[in-house]
């Protein structure tokens, strides 16, 4: 089975998850955010003549002078703003559809270092805006960035929290799973020094949990920083050290979320996907009996899943494009490889935390572990290989590219699989290979990101 070389969509800001750089930067310069938020602003006032924003942020030094530029774009096209402060993604979405919000926006850039930053966009349902949308936006934006001179952010008064929001959406997520009782579970959580940090000891408190917690102490620069999701097994060595449960972890803002089980295994979204369906399944809630993955999710899942008499739906990689086919196809359950969980019956885009909680639900009323729930899971060898480029070219007219990737998929036709896209978030073509053999996964792994290498590599 093969996977098409994927070409990058045609943008001038937005990423397949906002608006994404290094701060202070264009496009995370002053005076682009400032003619964002008129932008936003001014779309707004196109259908209510008293638009409202909540913003949410992370833990990255950048944020509150972020804020306080938006702010001041949103406050010149008279709009109101409202801040939840240090709250997850996910967050944001939340609070826009149940408080009235006309938009959301969170700043944070993931799980990327912290001098990078990133503006994403919500509408007033809690899902992220339509590509089309955002791209319609895009030429107000730079029409206004070459009109208007940004405030000094120096200058600019600091963007007002409010405690209370952040409190509403620690309710809501153990609203989601009423009567769970985390007591006697020794649980350990890595929070990324981000979003989680802020809300994950007292959502645990409230639950009645036993956690040790790490990496909850941002400083501004330490995000992401040899810790969270994209450095699972330390929380894995610790959960083994303490003799734990389970463990957690989170990216910078915690809208994903991965696994570590009692025997120093690390448990990725695929996992997730299988335990979650399965027990849709069993209570009448897995509708058609279709879940949605990516073209990144391992072939394993998807023979794990056909032989619980469930399929799976393949979406190009992006939460955003998992959320259109799983309303396209009335589907219950959705994600990523990397942790993003969609359970549309519990909140409009991925968390973390709520991944969390649902995992933790299920455990409670099984009683088995993660390695019990998932031990036919019989995972592909597969390797990720990330090549920085300078640009982003089609690769399919690359000769030496096209030629490299053809080798692949023909060798690979009946035993494996091959993935070549450009990142929506970082200047990075990223190679997947899945194969019975290792040998002939890293052969052309290799080969194919030598090639891009050659011709795109920095």
């Amino acid at each position: 089975m093969t996977a098409a070389a994927i070409a990058p969509a045609a943008r001038k800001l937005f990423g397949t998850d906002g608006i994404r750089g290094i701060a202070g930067e264009y496009p995370l310069d002053p005076t682009t955010i400032f003619a964002v938020g008129l932008a936003l602003g001014h779309s707004l006032r196109k259908t209510t003549a008293a638009p409202r924003v909540i913003l949410g942020r992370d833990t990255r030094e950048s944020s509150p002078w972020i804020a306080a530029t938006l702010a001041a774009g949103l406050r010149r096209a008279h709009t109101r703003v409202e801040s939840a402060g240090i709250v997850p993604t996910p967050a944001v979405a939340f609070l826009a559809r149940a408080y009235g919000f006309h938009a959301g926006v969170v700043l944070s850039a993931s799980h990327n270092p912290w001098q990078d930053n990133g503006i994403k966009l919500f509408g007033a349902d809690g899902l992220k805006l339509a590509d089309a949308v955002e791209l319609a936006m895009e030429d107000e934006i730079l029409h206004h960035a070459a009109q208007v001179t940004a405030p000094d952010p120096a200058h600019l008064r600091a963007v007002r929290d409010d405690p209370i929001l952040q409190s509403d959406y620690i309710q809501s997520l153990i609203d989601c799973v009423p009567g769970l009782s985390l007591a006697g579970l020794r649980i350990v959580a890595d929070c990324a020094n981000g979003a989680a940090a802020a809300v994950a000891p007292e959502l645990f408190r409230r639950l009645g949990a036993s956690v040790t917690f790490l990496h909850i102490a941002p400083d501004g620069r330490n995000i992401n920083l040899n810790c969270g999701a994209l450095h699972a097994k330390l929380v894995a060595a610790e959960v083994s050290a303490l003799g734990a449960d389970l463990g957690l972890t989170f990216d910078g803002d915690a809208d994903r979320c991965m696994l570590a089980g009692s025997r120093n295994n690390v448990l990725n979204g695929d996992a997730i996907l299988l335990m979650a369906a399965r027990d849709l399944k069993g209570r009448g809630l897995l509708t058609g009996d279709l879940v949605v993955a990516t073209t990144m999710s391992n072939m394993g899942l998807e023979a794990a899943l056909r032989r619980s008499g469930i399929r799976m739906l393949r979406a190009p990689v992006g939460d955003r494009y998992v959320l259109e086919q799983m309303l396209k196809h009335h589907a219950a359950l959705g994600g990523e490889q990397s942790g993003h969980i969609l359970f549309p019956h519990l909140a409009t885009t991925g968390d973390g935390l709520l991944t969390a909680l649902v995992v933790l639900d299920l455990i409670a009323r099984t009683g088995k572990s993660i390695e019990e729930l998932t031990g036919d899971l019989k995972v592909f060898p597969q390797v990720i290989v990330n090549v920085k480029v300078r640009e982003k070219r089609p690769l399919e007219s690359i000769p030496t590219v096209a030629a490299a990737i053809r080798a692949a998929e023909e060798e690979l036709r009946d035993s494996g699989r091959v993935v070549i896209r450009y990142s929506g978030t970082e200047p990075l073509a990223r190679v997947m290979i899945e194969a019975e053999s290792d040998a002939a996964m890293h052969h052309h792994a290799d080969a194919i990101a030598d090639a891009i290498r050659r011709e795109l590599g920095v």
